[in-house]
This record gives C-alpha cells, structure tokens and sequence, in this order.
C-alpha cells in the first residue's frame, strides 16, 4: 500500500469511526481500553488471514504485519473469551429457535403467520421438539424461560405465542450487543472484501437521499420497514426449508447473513460535515 492510499484509508475510518467511539464513551470504555483491544486484534486477524501456503505465520511475522511486540502475541493468542463465547451461543441459539418457528411452512397458519404451540408434544409440533432440533446442548425449558423473560415469547390458553417484540429482535441487552457485532462485523466485512478485490464479490446497495421534509422520510421509513420485513420474511422461510433439505450433506458448510438498515437525521444537527 502507497503512502497516499494509507493515508486515504486513515481518513476514511475516521468518520467509520465515530458512531462506535460514540457507543464506546456511552458504555464507559476508554481510550487505553480499546487500544489493548485492539492491539490483540490485530495480532488475531494477522494470524487467521495472513498466511502463506495456509501455514499459520510465526509470532516474528505476526510482530512485522502489526508492530505488536513479539512477547505479546502468544499470550494474546493463548487467550480466550469464554463469557463472550457463551452470551454469543445463547443469543444464536434463541435467535434460530424464533427463525425456525417463523419460518417453516409447519409452523405456520394458513395466513402465513407462525402457531401458537403447546410446551410438549400433543400429537403435532410442539415448543421442546422445536428447541430440542437447535441445540441439544440447552434444555428446551431454559430456551423458553429466556425467550419469555425478554418478552418475545408468551403463553396464553395453554399455548405459546409469539409476541409482536419478536419482530424487532432480541430483547435483552447482552443478546442485542452479540447482534451488534455480528451485524455490524459482516456489513464490514463484505463492505472490506468489496474493496480489497477489485471487483465487489458480495450485495451491498444503498439509497440516500437529503433535503427531504420529516413527513416525508416518515413515509420512506414507513415504507422501508415494510419491504425490508417482508423480504426477511421470505428469505427466512427459503433458507430454513433449504437447511431442512441439506441436512446430513457434508457440502452443507457455508453461511450467510443479509440485512437491512436506515438512518434518519437533521444534518443541522450534524458536526463533522
């Protein structure tokens, strides 16, 4: 990379950067904090996606890409995360329990909305067989417990509804952190693989507009949230019979995320313009 094209992409995370400095001082995280983090990742993504010959580099070659002292790259690498890992696989595992009862054609009425359903087997689908085929390493009863605990879940004559706040997401603020990062991070990522190729390998499409009255970025929020539902919706319900389909085939290794997002603001009120 040329002295104009580093300084290019310095200017560039700037203005990236400000909406998660924001966040940051928000959760009382400090400058010193986020530099010991971001030391380690670097050390980290060195590691994974600088190999040669997919032989991981050595602790020398990982000091070269990212000037991160040699004594600290082991220990780094050696480190892990375990209440991260585990707030991560919780908040996956609610998540696809919602996403499968949204989205098989099993589970849903004949208007194309998601069935109540009893907790157990009552000679059709039931609450533990569907939350039993997500993970067999969390009991049905403790997915449940959590779901209603964030609202998203509710029980009502016997069965089990979902609720109007399973819609927008996860309720609790561990969950919704994890899906920050995972949002965010696979928006960056495409959007970073875009520009390293040459030619952009994955969807990344936006439409922005200014000088338009609050009425009328009313109506286009409106109207974004019902197309972006509707297309969740129905890419929900494909993917969840395709997964069905390939269960068992040992080409069944990819994934995929697709999202949606608008921002709405006064640029009166902006500062770094």
């Amino acid at each position: 990379m040329s002295d104009s094209d580093a300084t290019t992409t310095m200017r560039m995370l700037r203005g990236m950067l400000r909406p998660l400095v924001r966040l940051l001082i928000a959760r009382g995280v400090t400058a010193p904090a986020l530099y010991r983090l971001l030391k380690s990742v670097y050390v980290e993504v060195a590691h994974r996606d600088f190999r040669i010959d997919d032989a991981p580099p050595t602790d020398s070659r990982v000091t070269i890409l990212t000037g991160v002292h040699r004594r600290d790259v082991r220990a780094i690498l050696s480190a892990t995360d375990e209440a991260w890992e585990t707030a991560r696989q919780k908040a996956a595992t609610s998540a696809t329990v919602l996403g499968r009862w949204r989205g098989r054609a099993d589970l849903r009425d004949a208007d194309g909305r998601p069935m109540p359903l009893p907790r157990a087997d009552a000679g059709g689908a039931d609450f533990e067989t569907l939350a039993g085929e997500v993970s067999r390493d969390v009991r049905p009863r403790t997915v449940l417990d959590e779901l209603m605990r964030q609202g998203l879940v509710e029980e009502r004559d016997g069965l089990l509804h979902l609720t109007e706040t399973a819609l927008a997401g996860p309720g609790a603020a561990d969950d919704r952190m994890v899906f920050f990062a995972a949002n965010v991070g696979d928006h960056l990522a495409a959007a970073t693989e875009n520009v390293l190729s040459g030619e952009p390998r994955f969807l990344e499409r936006a439409v922005f507009f200014n000088r338009l009255t609050p009425g009328a970025v009313d109506a286009v929020e409106a109207r974004a949230r019902d197309l972006a539902q509707s297309a969740l919706e129905d890419l929900n319900a494909m993917s969840t019979d395709l997964q069905r389909e390939a269960a068992g085939d040992a080409a069944a290794t990819e994934r995929y995320r697709f999202g949606v997002y608008l921002l709405r603001e006064d640029k009166e009120d902006r500062r770094d313009d």
